[in-house]
């Protein structure tokens, strides 16, 4: 409300500049832009506001304009996050919520959600091996990996199409993976000349994890200290194998110390997040409810009604 009150009271252009530099003309924005839908609506509502002003004109608002309507529409889009650090995530995404038989080709408000509050407490994953259940295109543990300071992070995930976007969004965003990661993901670079920066840790590996039918020796190899997932609480069977899978981890600590386990879902059916909780108690999995973090950093729609549960293994 105030940005837009200076939009109307402002006597020149400036502000507006401003704002297209720091949006579709940011440098990280230019290499790596956002949806043509999103841009052209972004810039379409930009310059209803800069005509109800008595300002001048803006030529260059016009001419990213027409720079855009010029463009095809993709599949594919890039969505660019900023970190309280000054880093940037970077990811690669599909522009449909569903596409090539999945869900797990976007980032959804339980990965910003529980990333924010991973931030806000990074004491619960600094020198600590984090395996994150059902990563889709690596949002939350790509965030956590550049501010957390884990010792080790397990992104994994089943679907062929998600474990080949993750780890291309994994290199994208500078890191390397150990090299056992990529067997039998193919990956490409899309073109795009990755800037690798020096992370000396953590270590980075994707696995791949079908909670129906993995073997003794996939969770003999993982370890985990900490245990996170984020959207994976939408649908009773896959929440009946979720259930499965965390007590085989428990069972499968060679110290034999249970491992932490944090899990983000968006309430969008009542009856699934009451089936969820009915579950635990049923196999003596008790469960607290995390408050709410206070930062809010990055954007996504508030009202969504998202919980983090803690449970306890």
């Amino acid at each position: 409300q105030e940005l837009e009150q200076k939009l109307k009271t402002s006597s020149d252009s400036s502000l507006l500049v401003d704002i297209l530099h720091k949006t579709i003309l940011h440098p990280l924005c230019v290499k790596y832009p956002s949806s043509v839908k999103y841009r052209r609506g972004f810039l379409t509502e930009l310059i209803k506001k800069h005509e109800s002003t008595t300002a001048e004109p803006l030529d260059e608002l016009y001419d990213t304009l027409a720079d855009i309507l010029n463009k095809e529409e993709s599949t594919q889009c890039y969505k660019n996050y900023l970190l309280p650090t000054g880093e940037s995530v970077t990811l690669s995404e599909n522009v449909a919520i569903i596409s090539r038989g999945t869900t797990g080709l976007v980032t959804w408000d339980a990965a910003l959600h529980l990333a924010e509050w991973a931030i806000e407490n990074s004491t619960v994953f600094s020198n600590r091996t984090v395996l994150e259940l059902g990563s889709g295109i690596g949002f939350t543990g790509i965030a956590i990996s550049k501010t957390c300071n884990p010792k080790a992070y397990i992104f994994s995930d089943y679907h062929h199409c998600v474990l080949k976007q993750l780890t291309e969004n994994i290199c994208l965003n500078g890191f390397v993976l150990e090299p056992e990661t990529t067997n039998h993901i193919e990956t490409q670079s899309q073109g795009q000349n990755v800037e690798v920066m020096n992370y000396q840790k953590p270590k980075l590996t994707v696995a791949e994890l079908d909670w129906a039918s993995v073997t003794e020796k996939q969770l003999l190899d993982l370890q985990p200290d900490v245990i996170i997932a984020a959207d994976v609480v939408y649908d009773p069977e896959i929440t009946l194998a979720l259930i499965g899978m965390l007590q085989k981890l428990s069972t499968f600590r060679a110290d034999g110390k249970p491992p932490e386990v944090y899990i983000a879902f968006t309430v969008r059916n009542p009856d699934t997040y009451h089936q969820f909780k009915a579950e635990l108690d049923k196999i003596g999995i008790a469960w607290q409810i995390i408050p709410a973090h206070r930062n809010s950093i990055f954007l996504y729609d508030l009202h969504s009604n998202v919980t983090i549960l803690q449970l306890l293994i």
